[in-house]
């Protein structure tokens, strides 16, 4: 299984159903660093752009729109190419 599972434009009803209006908001200019979940993480991009490389992976481009899982045991470099802006929850 994927570590980083994506939603391309999810529908109003299924954002409506995980509550993402009430999640908090996280925002970030433009850098690189180095992310390790140890849990679960939830975001929806609401403006920016970011390249997530999973150790040993293949880059992934994530952009406004998209709905992400970024699933526990993911070690990860972080691209952000445009400032982002992001709704996220933890499970």
């Amino acid at each position: 299984m994927s570590l980083i599972t994506i939603e391309h434009n999810p529908s109003d009803e299924r954002l409506k159903e995980l509550g993402v209006a009430n999640w908090e908001i996280w925002e970030k200019e433009v850098s690189k660093f180095p992310i390790d979940f140890d849990e679960t993480e939830t975001a929806y991009i609401l403006e920016g752009e970011i390249l997530v490389t999973p150790k040993g992976g293949e880059p992934v481009r994530i952009v406004p729109g998209d709905l992400v899982q970024f699933h526990a045991g993911l070690d990860s470099d972080w691209e952000v190419v445009k400032p982002l802006r992001k709704h996220y929850s933890y499970d």
